[in-house]
């Protein structure tokens, strides 16, 4: 699995497999898997879906590594769309979105103002702002923007990865400071240098982090606790160790990713687990698809079964 995992990933970088992949139709018709769509139009009515059974969403326009500046601003103005029309529906779905969507390997500051207005939109329409995580060479420059942002609107969190050494040390920090996190395992290539390269370690200090999270939560300056993940054997021993700290089920709060354990994700909401369901659309969506099938290559075989299924 880890070879599998391997080449996963680097499928997901090759520039010639992103314009090739989206183009086969075995591959768009397994997507669908994982995104009810390409349009913002898609991810209400599944959002319109999943309400009656008690579960909201968080949603997010696929696209990464934007180098044009109108693009960048066509991002901003998508998601400040989204708000409002979210707020006119009464609909509540938090918006995550990735820096380098937003011109952040344009120029920073760009970015930051394009990151600015969406908090702004969403601390006006009573939104929660989440903040994606990318490669661990951005991790440094995600935190700084997001610090800057948190100064001026409170309801932002951002997204840490587990497989990463330095993220005890980064949440520690976050957790002091208020502002949210939404911790998952990593879905980036990664050197040994800077990441745990065994999923048992991964998953080991995905667990220690849970825990200074639930700690965390007993905060008054605002910190939020999520826990973005489908192992439900690490959902399993997170609600237990929350029990045993003296807290109730609706004090664990876990996101998971559209179309993925949708049995399991009915059981917790009965349980009085608060759950997320993470809506992607968009037309930029094979390296983001690929990085799913590398959290879990048995779902390669789903692929393989579409291909047979036209």
């Amino acid at each position: 699995m880890s070879v599998m995992r391997s080449v996963l990933l680097a499928t997901s970088e090759n520039r010639w497999m992103r314009e090739t992949g989206p183009k086969l139709w075995f591959v768009k018709r397994a997507a669908r898997k994982f995104m009810p769509g390409e349009e913002f139009a898609d991810m209400l009515r599944a959002a319109d879906e999943l309400a009656p059974s008690g579960i909201l969403t968080v949603f997010t326009r696929l696209g990464e590594s934007v180098t044009d500046a109108g693009e960048a601003t066509a991002v901003r103005e998508h998601y400040l769309e989204a708000l409002t029309q979210l707020k006119a529906r009464g609909m509540h779905s938090e918006p995550s979105i990735k820096l380098t969507q937003l011109g952040l390997d344009i120029d920073p500051e760009r970015c930051f103002a394009n990151l600015r207005a969406l908090a702004e939109r969403a601390h006006a329409t009573g939104n929660y702002l989440w903040i994606d995580m990318e490669q661990s060479s951005y991790v440094d420059v995600t935190l700084a923007l997001t610090r800057r942002v948190k100064t001026e609107f409170p309801r932002v969190g951002v997204c840490l990865q587990a497989y990463l050494y330095r993220t005890m040390d980064d949440l520690k920090a976050l957790v002091d400071q208020g502002i949210g996190v939404r911790l998952v395992k990593g879905a980036y290539k990664e050197p040994a240098s800077v990441a745990f390269p065994k999923k048992a370690d991964v998953d080991d200090n995905f667990f220690k982090l849970a825990v200074v999270m639930l700690e965390g939560r007993g905060r008054t300056n605002g910190f939020r606790a999520v826990f973005g993940t489908h192992d439900l054997n690490l959902v399993t021993r997170i609600q237990g160790h929350a029990e045993r700290a003296g807290l109730a089920a609706r004090d664990v709060e876990v996101h998971m990713l559209y179309g993925i354990q949708r049995a399991a994700q009915g059981r917790l909401v009965k349980e009085g687990v608060r759950l997320r369901v993470l809506v992607a659309y968009g037309a930029y969506w094979f390296a983001w698809y690929v990085r799913r099938l590398a959290e879990r290559p048995a779902n390669v075989w789903f692929v393989v079964r579409s291909m047979f299924a036209r």
